[in-house]
């Protein structure tokens, strides 16, 4: 395997196109959220829920996720799908006097 060496102008325009991607995925995940990918950490956090009560809903297919080995992802319009699954809308009576 032969090796190059890097000049600062190579490394500079690797940098350069690394930060336009960054940029790009960036305007993606704004204009379309979507595209989001969560990881079972993140949905423990956000939710503030045990491991078990995640598990349970996706045992109970209740919550879409992939499996990639061990490692569990949700899609972010699979989460907003969940929670409107589960929404329960308060009705307010008006008061009579």
């Amino acid at each position: 395997m032969s090796t190059k060496n890097f000049s600062v102008q190579d490394w500079e325009q690797i940098i350069q196109r690394l930060e336009a991607t960054v940029t790009k995925l960036q305007n993606v995940l704004q204009q379309d959220p979507k595209h989001i990918i969560l990881d079972n950490a993140d949905l423990l956090q956000i939710f503030n829920i045990s491991a078990r009560t995640l598990q349970r809903w996706r045992d109970d297919n209740q919550i879409s996720y992939s499996q990639i080995g061990s490692k569990i992802f949700y899609r972010m319009h699979d989460i907003q799908t969940f929670l409107d699954n589960n929404y329960h809308q308060v009705s307010l009576k008006s008061r009579t006097q």
